[in-house]
C-alpha cells in the first residue's frame, strides 16, 4: 500500500543535495495530487552571534531570494500549493520539532549532506537528526555520482 502524502516539508539550504531534494519533492508532490509543498530554509542563528544586524538581514534576503526561485520553479512544474518558510535557530531542532509539528508534515525531504561539513563532523548531520527524531516519514536524498 503506497503512502499518500499531503503535507511535504523540504529542507533547503543552498547545497547541491538540497537542490536534488527539491527536485525529488516535485516528483513526490506531482504523484500526490493536491499535496502542499513547504519549502523551508533555516537561518542558523548560532553563526550570527558575533555579527551585527545587517548580517542577519543579508541572510534573510538571500533566503527569500532562494526560496522564491524554488517556488517559481515548483509552480512551473505544476505544483499549485507552495508555501515558503524562513525560520531561525538550529536547523536540526527547527526542522524536526517545530516545523513538522507546525505544518502537520507527513513527509520531510532533505539532502544527505548540506552546507555545513564542520558541524556534521562535530555534532552529526542535520539529516541524521531529522531521521532520528521526526514524527513522520523522511526521505534523504543523495547526490548522484
Amino acid at each position: 500500500m503506497a503512502n499518500h502524502y499531503q503535507n511535504i516539508v523540504v529542507a533547503i539550504d543552498g547545497s547541491q543535495e538540497a537542490e536534488y531534494a527539491f527536485r525529488k519533492s516535485i516528483d513526490v508532490a506531482t504523484r500526490n495530487a493536491g499535496a502542499v509543498l513547504n519549502l523551508v530554509n533555516v537561518i542558523d542563528t548560532r553563526a550570527f552571534e558575533a555579527y551585527e544586524r545587517t548580517s542577519i538581514d543579508s541572510a534573510q534576503q538571500t533566503s527569500e531570494e532562494m526560496l522564491n526561485r524554488y517556488k517559481a520553479e515548483a509552480e512551473r512544474q505544476g505544483i499549485k500549493d507552495v508555501k515558503l518558510a524562513i525560520e531561525y535557530g538550529a536547523p536540526k531542532t527547527v526542522i524536526t520539532k517545530e516545523l513538522s509539528n507546525l505544518t502537520g508534515a507527513d513527509l520531510i525531504i532533505c539532502g544527505a549532506t548540506g552546507v555545513s561539513g564542520v558541524e556534521r563532523f562535530l555534532l552529526g548531520s542535520v539529516s541524521e537528526s531529522i531521521v532520528r527524531s521526526a514524527k513522520c516519514d523522511v526521505l534523504v536524498i543523495r547526490t548522484p555520482e
